[in-house]
């Protein structure tokens, strides 16, 4: 691939600056108050796939946030890749944890990118690095180098559960036909160590909800003697784990994918230090299930976690109340061969059966997701990891992660094609949490790195 490092040392002040007009966008979809700015910046992805060179774009409308559909067809009987991201971000809260303003973009040096690093929420998850895909189209557009036909979804709900995206999907199947999935939503293991992401966890996502009496009561006055929602509860969250951190939902491993002794051991041979991992996060000690490491634990179990709970009082000073309801969010990430709507039918009903009697529980699912993985021997992966091999120069590592990007189940049962994760994140880049950020190194070897999985996918295919 020709020029490729010159034409990004030439444009590269335009690249960072062009991003950060992206990131300067509250386009969080979670919050109604900014739906004008998520509509904003689908206007302003619809912009840059346009310069970038595709021959068409459009914004597509759905039940909630635009698709931004883009393409170019150089010839039908070439490969056509299909290139997913999404311009939604999580909420920025808690905003006194960030050292600066979420929405107001800077580049800052760390002693893991010298080079700098872009603050700024969505700058990794995932408008970096969606962008960096739109950049890497920009070069193999304006050098004559774009090897096979390209298309793009980019959408503005993923942060939500991409609920109106298979609705797209199924009713677009012709429009969105491709040979391969190209993603960007993930990570790698260190900056000098490439990876690509191989497996990913479904989900399934529940908010639960105790009613006790038909009001608040006088603490004093009732305490004892009627059973409180925010005990009642606490105590129904603490017996989903038993002592080894197992979850107890009855039926919840049936259909669990056991990995072997030895894919497990080929797992362990990803540089780890959890001394390292420990100092990161401030933390003392590990923990999680027993009988598995901590990269196993977070990418080939299941788990389930409270996301949030809240109930009574919570403002300044004191108010002597027993709450008449409480509540909590529950994510419950998934393994391959567990359904996550049967997941969610088993926590609703094992939850409703555990409630004592004085209360009522309410489960209200909200989404979910299948578990994925993309074999190695494909055409795609190996294309892969020849690009990462040309621009790193060493061959990188297939790894499982422990995240979940909803659609890509949903991508291979309705399109019928296998997606690629290339990510160029790191795990200390704090998505989803305050000071995110994506190295300026990482955002750059992003767009040196594409435009080779372009070519040797096209070579591989033919």
């Amino acid at each position: 691939m020709q020029h490729v490092k010159d034409y990004i040392d030439t444009h590269k002040d335009r690249f960072l600056n062009e991003l950060i007009a992206l990131l300067k966008i509250p386009s969080i979809s979670a919050d109604s108050t900014y739906k004008g700015d998520v509509l904003k910046t689908a206007e302003a992805v619809k912009i840059q796939l346009q310069n970038a060179g595709c021959d068409t774009v459009e914004i597509c409308q759905t039940q909630g946030f635009p698709i931004v559909y883009g393409e170019k067809i150089i010839d039908k009987n070439l490969p056509t890749i299909l290139v997913y991201g999404h311009y939604d971000v999580q909420p920025p809260d808690p905003l006194n944890l960030w050292d600066s303003a979420p929405f107001e973009p800077v580049i800052k040096k760390t002693d893991l990118h010298p080079e700098g690093a872009i603050f700024a929420r969505g700058a990794c998850d995932d408008k970096g690095q969606m962008f960096m895909h739109v950049k890497a189209m920009e070069f193999m557009t304006q050098t004559n180098q774009l090897p096979c036909n390209v298309k793009f979804m980019i959408e503005g709900e993923e942060e939500v559960g991409s609920s109106n995206l298979g609705d797209f999907v199924k009713a677009n199947r012709d429009k969105l036909s491709n040979d391969v999935i190209l993603i960007s939503d993930t990570g790698m293991i260190a900056k000098d160590i490439p990876s690509i992401t191989t497996g990913l966890r479904g989900l399934s996502y529940v908010e639960v909800e105790v009613t006790g009496p038909n009001r608040d009561l006088h603490s004093g006055l009732y305490g004892g003697a009627v059973a409180n929602p925010i005990n009642v509860l606490t105590k129904m969250i603490a017996s989903l784990h038993d002592e080894n951190n197992h979850i107890t939902i009855p039926g919840f491993y049936d259909k669990v994918d056991v990995l072997s002794k030895e894919e497990r051991a080929e797992m362990a041979k990803a540089p780890f230090s959890l001394e390292v991992y420990q100092k990161a996060l401030d933390i003392d000690a590990v923990y999680g299930e027993t009988g598995y490491t901590t990269n196993e634990r977070n990418s080939i179990r299941p788990t389930l976690d409270v996301n949030g709970i809240w109930g009574g009082y919570t403002g300044e000073g004191a108010k002597t109340v027993i709450a008449s309801k409480a509540y909590a969010k529950i994510s419950m990430r998934l393994v391959p061969n567990q359904d996550w709507e049967e997941i969610t039918e088993l926590f609703k009903s094992h939850f409703e059966s555990i409630a004592p009697k004085g209360v009522t529980v309410k489960v209200i699912p909200h989404h979910g997701s299948q578990a994925y993985v993309t074999p190695i021997d494909c055409i795609g992966y190996r294309a892969a990891s020849k690009a990462y091999e040309t621009t790193f120069d060493k061959t990188p590592i297939p790894q499982r992660s422990g995240g979940s990007i909803p659609i890509v189940a949903l991508f291979e049962r309705e399109l019928k094609s296998k997606t690629i994760l290339m990510g160029f994140g790191l795990d200390s880049d704090a998505i989803h949490s305050p000071n995110e950020h994506f190295g300026v190194f990482n955002y750059l070897k992003g767009i040196e790195t594409i435009p080779y999985f372009y070519k040797y996918f096209t070579k591989l295919s033919q």
